[in-house]
């Protein structure tokens, strides 16, 4: 087996086909329409699951963590996503609100990386979040107990199904750890990538309450 996944990695490749370009000058004075503009582009162009993110955290002792998650709005306010904060991701979050989001489309050769720092939304503004989703999400949020330690998949199926129920007979069912946060960005960078590996990177830096910094990168 290790042979063949290191003949696989190393036959693997990237960006053998033709991508976007990216016109720096073109570019607007504030990330979020680019951002905007480049979700809708993804979507397009057939990339599957445009609004999955990557979240990366830094627990108390320092110690870096990551996990994907779905976008739920890019506004004047920031990046929303929501989870429990009794989460590790929502511990982590409450002793140290400092985060990171990281999208990345293959299918246009695109990342776009966000640094800030992130607030958790009130319950009226987290029970919407959770009220326009699908039954499956509320009947996840009323399972709750998210990353403890589950002692069997027998457990986690009679729980499931408990709370698939309630969702059903209860779809205004209150979740009170279900919390909508958002990330109000201080960076934001914008990577283009190029089969020859010039890529284009632009970053926006926050320099006041409505103002940004736009500065090229090497790649």
């Amino acid at each position: 087996m290790t042979s063949d996944f290191h003949s696989t990695l190393h036959s693997l490749r990237v960006w053998d086909t033709l991508l976007p370009g990216f016109d720096v000058d073109a570019a607007p004075d504030e990330p979020l329409p680019l951002f905007r503009q480049w979700f809708v582009e993804a979507a397009r162009a057939g990339q599957p699951e445009p609004h999955t993110v990557n979240l990366a955290t830094v627990d108390a002792e320092g110690r870096p963590d990551v996990r994907v998650l779905m976008l739920h709005d890019a506004d004047p306010r920031g990046f929303h996503f929501a989870s429990h904060a009794t989460s590790a991701k929502g511990r982590q979050l409450a002793g140290r609100p400092d985060a990171a989001l990281c999208f990345y489309w293959p299918s246009v050769g695109r990342q776009v990386r966000v640094r800030g720092r992130v607030g958790a939304c009130g319950p009226e503004e987290s029970r919407a979040d959770l009220a326009v989703r699908s039954r499956g999400a509320l009947a996840a949020a009323l399972t709750g107990r998210q990353s403890e330690v589950l002692d069997s998949p027998e457990e986690l199926a009679r729980a499931s199904a408990a709370a698939w129920e309630r969702a059903g007979a209860e779809p205004e069912a209150p979740a009170p750890t279900w919390t909508r946060y958002v990330l109000d960005p201080a960076e934001v960078e914008f990577f283009q990538g190029d089969a020859a590996r010039r890529h284009v990177r632009l970053r926006y830096r926050r320099t006041g309450p409505a103002a940004w910094r736009r500065e090229l990168l090497w790649p």
